[in-house]
């Protein structure tokens, strides 16, 4: 595809992604190219590089276009005005040449178009006069719960929200070990380094197509980011354990559970969502992992109260914001409304007073989610040790988690301060007489 052609599924793509704005972009993303399989790899990282791009700059891009007089951020004016600002030279000019309406280019620009185009020109992406919340690319009510979270840390933070995450990879030690999982990406041309923090991490400078490889389609590795992987370190689970998976989804942690137990033990996968967990057995089987039952929690279900009290582990993994995956889902950032978070930390609290009743006594619950905002962490934590005073905060006791941690009772990742994805665990014990 010629470089015009690349920005106009790209428009079309944002165009999408405009009409169904509650709609995962990378899901969208997906449809898109299966409906376009004539859309080669490399044109189709292109594109999605434009795309991206766009919705990490989205609150930016939009405030400029409104000072220029645009009634409304269009897809074309969104991408026109991104090359505007990555670009150098005469760089309307250059744009302009890519919207000539020919051989599958975007069509040509009109007057008003231009004209807000060149209002542009000459500008920069950062004003001083923009208002903080959109400097940052937040949502404006969101503001507050941030600045009590990140206080001084706040624009460094959200600064490294708004870069491209790496690939992280956690090697599958039922499978091998790191070093022979590093060897064999690097004969597919992955090179890779050893993560900081996880001993099971490798990572990968950029994105790259991992799914393919030996290492992968054997079971030698899993894509997982490093702060996910460390959420699995925390929960401690040895192979003479009985352990719950109670919010399992696609089965990410219980493959990690499963490794440090040694394939041993028990672990029970629970969800709400059937196709998640029917998601899990490829990965289950792929990994080698034996020791897992999966089960379908329904309304009316019984089987909590069979089990009550008898999990040595309980792994509370809660539906959140998402607010730590912002470096891969910037449009989640723009999808995010108050009263998405206020019914997220109700279900949370209604989840782990469930999940509590699951903890044998001397036994632990492990709450984590992928947010950076204290209202659905620390502070549901607070309010959970209020209402069940028999739990109480402990240092894990596992042998996996870096020295950094190892004395933490709660673990708070994020992209700046750990080079992770945004997350929070809690490490709460039941107390034995309980």
């Amino acid at each position: 595809m010629t470089p015009a052609a690349r920005l106009a599924a790209a428009i079309e793509m944002l165009a999408q992604m405009q009409a169904e704005p509650r709609r995962p972009a990378d899901a969208l993303a997906n449809s898109f190219f299966r409906e376009r399989r004539y859309i080669g790899g490399g044109d189709r990282r292109f594109i999605s590089a434009i795309v991206w791009d766009v919705l990490r700059r989205w609150r930016r891009l939009e405030w400029h276009l409104q000072r220029a007089g645009s009634p409304e951020a269009t897809p074309r004016l969104l991408a026109g005005a991104l090359l505007l600002y990555a670009g150098d030279g005469d760089v309307l000019r250059d744009v302009e040449g890519l919207f000539t309406g020919e051989h599958y280019a975007p069509e040509r620009l009109t007057r008003a178009e231009h004209a807000i185009l060149a209002t542009l020109a000459g500008t920069t992406l950062d004003d001083p006069s923009m208002p903080d919340p959109v400097r940052l690319e937040v949502p404006d009510w969101l503001m507050p719960s941030l600045v009590a979270t990140f206080g001084d840390r706040l624009s460094d933070e959200l600064a490294a929200m708004g870069e491209p995450a790496p690939l992280d990879l956690r090697v599958n030690l039922l499978m091998g070990t790191r070093e022979q999982a590093a060897a064999s990406l690097a004969r597919a041309g992955i090179e890779t380094t050893p993560c900081h923090l996880s001993p099971w991490g490798l990572r990968a400078a950029a994105r790259q197509s991992v799914t393919t490889t030996q290492a992968f389609q054997s079971g030698l590795v899993e894509i997982q980011d490093e702060g996910s992987q460390l959420v699995v370190a925390a929960v401690g689970a040895r192979p003479e354990m009985r352990v719950l998976d109670y919010c399992a989804g696609a089965g990410g942690k219980t493959l990690g559970m499963a490794m440090t137990m040694h394939n041993r033990g028990h672990i029970v996968a629970c969800d709400v969502s059937e196709p998640r967990l029917e998601g899990a057995v490829r990965r289950l089987r792929r990994a080698g992992v034996h020791n897992v039952e999966r089960h379908l929690i329904v309304a009316g279900d019984k089987w909590a109260k069979r089990r009550a009290a008898s999990f040595d582990r309980v792994l509370v993994d809660a539906p959140c914001t998402g607010t730590g995956t912002w470096r891969r889902n910037p449009d989640a950032r723009l999808r995010l409304r108050a009263s998405d978070l206020s019914e997220l930390q109700a279900k949370q609290a209604e989840i782990l007073d469930r999940a509590a009743s699951l903890v044998r006594p001397g036994g632990r619950l492990i709450y984590a989610t992928c947010s950076i905002l204290d209202d659905e962490n620390i502070s549901q934590i607070h309010a959970f040790i209020g209402r069940h005073s028999e739990f109480r905060l402990v240092p894990s006791d596992s042998a996996d988690m870096p020295a950094a941690f190892a004395a933490c009772a709660t673990l708070s990742l994020s992209p700046a301060l750990n080079g992770t994805d945004g997350f929070f665990a809690a490490i709460l014990e039941r107390s034995p007489g309980s």
